[in-house]
């Protein structure tokens, strides 16, 4: 009896270690500037996007002044200042950032695209599921008060 109940745990771990596995998803291949352009968000409402055109996707891209370089500097500030947050790709105008449920360990791809006007185009999108009850939109407006912030304090000095 002691045996099955040891049996019966370890299968329950081993699925609930599989279960968390498989909420990462795997990483979308259409990531990246393409064109000048971020890929677009899937018709889920699991994505928002700034370059695009429809009300349910569309959100404000980031703007900056002073310098590129030290606009990525900051926004890279910005990203290290939130817990699971993991940079995955960095090129001189483009971040790709994994951001990771503290929970469920479900993972959404944040992409950053720096473009030459001091405007900086911002994806983020659910992997898995339909629904994220507004949590790239809320992860992006939160990003974005935390940058002002980081630049209100940088230009207050």
């Amino acid at each position: 009896m002691k045996r099955l109940f040891f049996v019966m745990i370890g299968c329950m771990m081993m699925i609930g270690c599989m279960m968390m596995i498989a909420c990462a998803g795997s990483r979308p291949d259409n990531l990246g500037v393409t064109n000048g352009r971020l890929a677009e968000c899937p018709s889920s409402p699991n994505c928002v996007n700034s370059q695009a055109t429809d009300e349910d996707h569309a959100i404000a891209a980031f703007t900056y002044e002073g310098n590129r370089q030290d606009a990525f500097a900051r926004l890279k500030k910005t990203l290290s200042s939130v817990e699971r947050m993991t940079i995955v790709e960095e090129k001189d105008n483009y971040l790709h950032v994994e951001c990771t449920s503290a929970i469920m360990r479900y993972v959404d791809d944040l992409e950053f695209y720096f473009q030459e006007e001091k405007v900086i185009q911002v994806r983020s999108a659910s992997r898995l599921g339909l629904s994220d009850f507004s949590v790239n939109r809320d992860r992006v407006e939160l990003l974005r008060e935390l940058f002002n912030t980081i630049e209100e304090s940088t230009n207050a000095k």
